[in-house]
């Protein structure tokens, strides 16, 4: 199911006309599917639905306040990496007993906030971590619940920049390490240890570096319980990858028929998953809108009104989203860079890719661009922030306004 169509050669989401859209809101603009997004919600809720499971969106992947709040109506808690995600994720109606906190830079001040609203636990990413929130919890007159994030060294063959779980990553604790720290923690009387974490990357596309991972934690688990520590969280963090080229992309059912085995093996603890890329990011496309055609010798460029500043992981990762356009003509293809106007050479949000011939004025469409598209968007070049819309029922509104020139100077001074 793709909520993105061609309706009599108009592209539509869920039936609403993309052009309408553009139309009525104007470009550049997000425009997220709510029944796809609740479709994938369901999805994973579904397939986990037989052993003691609690999902929690990755809040990092797309924040707007609307999703937060469909997360939440569908049974979803948060996985948080920031104070602000704890705001937004609270303000939004999740629970706190249902966020976890990861992150390997937590401030005092974030722990403080995370502590006094009572989170499920804290993810900690090292011994200086621990220390502090000990610490700041003992200031509070109150226990923070951890599990420790530790780093089972498995390479989730993925992008560089999204591997997460291998030695020279800087995320996580060693195996050795751990060990020493749950004792010091469970030894700690400002500390309670409840859980073991892991997460080894972003965008995998195969169920078996998961496999890998699980094993290592459900051995390391074992023996800590055999040590004495009450657990009673195993959580495995997010990554499942979603198809942008020609990825073969495991289904949820196939991840829940790997893990739930594992998990059966350590009675008593609950699977703790957080998705966040493969709900949001099929959910979600950015539409732009042609400004120009430019020739540079043997090369063509198609320049929209959307730029790096608007989806930066073309440019980041040198990531591959589809594009369509959204009138589809039949007209001759050719060879293009389809480009923004920032001023830097790495502003593309595609390269050599063949397309229809467009003119100014005609809207394309940046397919999968749900998941950290919005949420890594800046104001690079002084460019305005795009505005965001939810398809729903057969009718679009605004979720999250344009910025304007005084957004951009708001909180200077002169």
């Amino acid at each position: 199911m793709n909520p993105f169509n061609y309706i009599d050669n108009h592209l539509t989401v869920d039936g609403v006309s993309v052009s309408e859209i553009a139309t009525a809101v104007g470009t550049p603009v997000y425009i997220y599917s709510k029944a796809f997004f609740q479709a994938r919600l369901v999805e994973f809720e579904t397939a986990f639905a037989d052993i003691p499971h609690l999902l929690c969106y990755s809040v990092k992947t797309c924040a707007n306040l609307s999703l937060l709040k469909l997360s939440a109506e569908n049974g979803f808690g948060a996985d948080i990496v920031s104070g602000g995600e704890l705001f937004k994720a609270i303000k939004a109606g999740l629970s706190p007993c249902r966020i976890v906190f990861s992150g390997v830079g937590k401030t005092a001040s974030e722990m403080a906030e995370a502590l006094r609203a009572d989170i499920l636990m804290f993810n900690v990413e090292s011994a200086e971590e621990l220390e502090t929130l000990a610490q700041v919890a003992g200031n509070l007159n109150l226990r923070a619940k951890v599990a420790l994030r530790v780093n089972p060294d498995v390479d989730p063959q993925t992008h560089p920049y999204i591997a997460t779980g291998l030695k020279a990553s800087k995320f996580g604790i060693s195996h050795d390490e751990a060990i020493t720290l749950y004792k010091q923690a469970a030894a700690n009387p400002h500390l309670k240890v409840i859980g073991i974490d892991c997460h080894i990357g972003s965008q995998l596309t195969s169920v078996t570096p998961f496999v890998a991972a699980a094993e290592k934690l459900r051995d390391l688990a074992i023996e800590l319980q055999s040590a004495g520590l009450n657990l009673r969280y195993l959580d495995m963090g997010g990554g499942l990858g979603i198809r942008y080229n020609n990825e073969i992309i495991p289904a949820v059912s196939e991840y829940a028929a790997v893990l739930k085995p594992l998990l059966k093996s350590l009675p008593g603890l609950t699977l703790i998953l957080e998705p966040g890329r493969r709900i949001a990011g099929p959910s979600g496309a950015l539409l732009v809108k042609v400004l120009y055609n430019k020739r540079n010798g043997s090369k063509n460029f198609v320049v929209t009104d959307g730029a790096m500043n608007d989806l930066i992981r073309p440019s980041l990762y040198g990531s591959y989203h589809r594009i369509l356009p959204v009138l589809r003509t039949g007209a001759s293809k050719n060879v293009v860079d389809v480009v923004g106007p920032v001023c830097e050479s790495g502003d593309f949000l595609a390269r050599e890719r063949l397309l229809p011939a467009v003119k100014a004025g005609d809207l394309l469409a940046v397919l999968e661009a749900g998941a950290y598209g919005y949420s890594m968007s800046s104001n690079y070049n002084a460019r305005l922030r795009a505005a965001e819309v939810l398809v729903e029922n057969g009718f679009f509104r605004v979720i999250k306004s344009r910025e304007s020139y005084e957004d951009l100077t708001r909180g200077e001074y002169i």
